[in-house]
């Protein structure tokens, strides 16, 4: 069930240690808020010099309060930091906010304090956020102890940024949103984001759960937390270049992770990872859209009214992960029932000026498109709105502008106007009838047809990309049938051997195939090892670090001549201690493919499959996972690369076996999770014909 944080967000009562009467303190902007609900419950002020604070007399301690403290705010120098959280302990404080900065974030010392402040918090059966943190809020409970008020709402903003915080709910307020809790993540010393994701989940007032993070702390357990929420999770994080990973580490001592890492645990565990505040109030918008808007698929009909909007937003659409397939011949019939001649209907579907003729033609086509099987979702864009916006104003159409007139031809712009508010209406309508994710995008989307669709839930923006992002937001996540996190295996018994043949030998016992090969130390080894089984040959010198650069492999060696003159050159040449005969595999109609797992310090194993062998660092075709990945994700990844169509077979060459390279890379990330000793595991490459696949090489690297 999680830690129980009832204490955080519904406490009994609350002391503010450090209120002031001066606006440049913090602790004066806490104590501010904290009296807007008097009436909830107590609310202490502290003021080591007593006096009043805020027109109310202050206590000059904790303890002159004279009765327990349920939740205690900390907000003194740090020097008396530990001090102030002893004195709330032995108050009976069961949650401390800290505010207090200059711990962890302060380097070596300042971690040692703060680890000792938590350890002594978690001794006394209570909790901690911070330090470094600028506070808290839950609007379902009246509970205001942060230094800016949040509209209350849907979403439980969690934020290591107060900054961002700030900028989030002022971006959020156009579109209608609000918040139902307000957590300052600040260094994690005690309750951290997996506490509170976990606590959000269950919180009924929570709908969405907004995260901005730069140290995941245990980051699988933050991707299992947000896999089992159930309900949307939106992450933006930092550390995705070197500039931003250095102000995460000054900013709260914060370890980043990769991007490629933490977009894989994203796709794993159904969390919408997004790259700005805007961009995170746009998905946050989508995903507060009113009901029956989650689509199934990702087939998409874009809708227009001139024909350049409408190719802006297909492109848009499919940067997003959208697909834009040509509609089929039922659909297009049924469009050209309710369009004129000159209208598209391939998809996009563009109005080409039948707007300005008839404003009910928005209307009818959207329905017509909710209505069709082959399409999943709907995106309008263009000039709609702007009829009632401009009360008279005309737009849209082709080049030179529109052609129709008035129905009437006088006191045109009205008849537009009301004719589009109640095209507005009909689409909201047909959405009730046949409910899919319909998004729009809106050169006037203050306007009044607007707000009528926005007033029903249908998210509208004014920039095509934010549209699109929005729809892919509203689309599955995780496609049906495929599982979620993949759970660790338990722990295997560590590897010793970490040379090339004690590591194919961990490999083989999980049933990874690799060609014939012996270990030889000399030219009599080397004879045995050529007798066990046919040439051609491999030859591969041991212990030497990127052998192919080097010159340390042999490939093609006919007989045994051959082999022993390829020997006798590379040992004169590299002095190996040891080399490896291997039989020669059939590269005939082959892939070389490559399948690693690092061990991440935050998500734990991590996968890498992708295009192999040489020119694996050059082409940087992977894809990631978090390991152990199952053979279906495997060959979901494989069939997602850039050049997935090398193995369907292409030129006339023959489709490689995929499903077989599926299964093996399965059963190497599922070694490498049972080894938490390894930090590398690396098969490259691994070679996948028609008739299946074979690992050609291995090595692993120890933590």
């Amino acid at each position: 069930m999680g830690r129980d944080l009832t204490a955080l967000f519904d406490p009994g009562s609350v002391a503010v240690v450090g209120a002031s009467d001066d606006p440049a303190k913090y602790g004066h902007a806490v104590a501010s808020q904290a009296l807007r609900a008097p009436g909830r419950r107590p609310v202490h002020l502290v003021n080591r010099r007593g006096g009043t604070v805020l027109g109310r007399t202050a206590a000059t301690s904790l303890a002159a309060i004279g009765e327990p403290v349920e939740l205690v705010v900390i907000s003194v120098p740090g020097a008396g930091f530990e001090a102030a959280v002893d004195d709330a302990l032995a108050c009976g404080a069961k949650a401390i906010v800290g505010i207090t900065a200059g711990f962890a974030e302060a380097g070596p010392e300042g971690l040692a304090r703060q680890q000792a402040v938590a350890d002594r918090v978690r001794a006394a059966g209570a909790v901690l956020v911070g330090p470094n943190c600028l506070g808290i809020a839950d609007n379902t409970t009246e509970l205001y102890l942060a230094s800016d008020r949040f509209a209350p709402g849907g979403v439980a903003l969690l934020s290591q940024s107060g900054n961002l915080a700030l900028e989030l709910q002022l971006r959020a307020a156009p579109h209608g949103l609000g918040f139902s809790r307000f957590v300052s993540l600040g260094n994690q010393a005690d309750v951290t984001l997996v506490d509170l994701v976990e606590d959000c989940a269950r919180h009924r007032a929570t709908t969405a759960i907004a995260v901005y993070a730069e140290d995941f702390g245990d980051g699988r357990a933050f991707a299992r937390a947000a896999a089992a929420a159930g309900k949307p999770v939106v992450l933006l994080t930092a550390g995705r270049g070197a500039a931003s990973a250095r102000s995460a580490q000054s900013h709260t001592g914060a370890l980043t992770t990769s991007a490629d890492v933490v977009a894989a645990a994203c796709r794993d565990a159904g969390v919408e990872l997004v790259h700005t505040p805007r961009e995170m109030t746009v998905v946050l918008a989508a995903l507060a859209a009113g009901p029956g808007t989650r689509a199934t698929g990702r087939r998409t009909a874009v809708f227009t009214d001139g024909g350049g909007h409408g190719a802006i937003a297909a492109d848009a659409a499919e940067d997003a992960g959208l697909d834009v397939p040509e509609l089929g011949a039922r659909a297009q019939e049924r469009l050209r029932t309710v369009l004129w001649e000159q209208s598209a209907v391939g998809n996009p579907v563009d109005l080409a000026g039948m707007g300005e003729q008839n404003p009910l033609s928005y209307a009818d086509t959207v329905a017509e498109l909710l209505a069709a099987d082959e399409v999943d979702a709907v995106l309008m864009t263009g000039y709609f709105g702007g009829y009632a916006a401009s009360d008279g104003g005309l737009g849209g159409g082709a080049a030179g502008g529109p052609t129709g007139d008035a129905d009437d031809g006088s006191d045109g712009g009205s008849v537009l106007a009301r004719g589009e508010q109640r095209a507005a209406r009909a689409i909201v309508t047909h959405l009730a009838a046949a409910p899919k994710p319909l998004v729009v995008q809106s050169m006037y989307p203050q306007s009044p047809s607007c707000r009528v669709l926005a007033g029903a839930g249908v998210p509208v923006f004014a920039a095509t990309e934010d549209a699109a992002r929005a729809l892919a937001a509203m689309t599955a996540r995780r496609a049906a049938g495929r599982p979620g996190l993949p759970a660790l295996p338990a722990p295997a018994a560590p590897l010793r051997d970490t040379g090339y043949h004690g590591v194919r030998a961990l490999l083989d016992c999980a049933g990874v195939p690799f060609p014939p090969a012996r270990e030889i130390t000399d030219e009599a080894g080397l004879l045995a090892a050529a007798a066990e089984f046919e040439g051609p040959y491999v030859l591969k010198a041991l212990h030497v670090l990127h052998k192919s650069d080097t010159g340390g492999v042999a490939l093609r060696l006919p007989d045994r001549e051959a082999l022993l003159a390829a020997h006798r050159e590379m040992h004169a040449r590299l002095g190996a201690p040891s080399y490896s005969v291997e039989a020669m595999a059939d590269l005939t109609d082959g892939i070389e493919l490559i399948v690693g797992v690092n061990r991440d310090p935050r998500f734990g194993p991590v996968a890498l499959v992708g295009l192999g062998g040489v020119l694996t660092e050059t082409l940087r075709d992977v894809a990631f996972a978090l390991a152990p990945v199952p053979a279906g994700r495997a060959e979901e990844l494989l069939r997602g690369l850039r050049t997935a169509d090398l193995l369907g077979g292409v030129r006339g060459r023959p489709a490689v076996d995929v499903a077989a390279a599926a299964a093996v890379i399965e059963r190497v990330t599922t070694v490498a999770a049972a080894h938490p000793e390894i930090a590398e595991l690396e098969v490259n490459p691994l070679l996948v014909r028609p008739d299946g696949a074979l690992a050609l090489d291995a090595r692993a690297v120890l933590l």
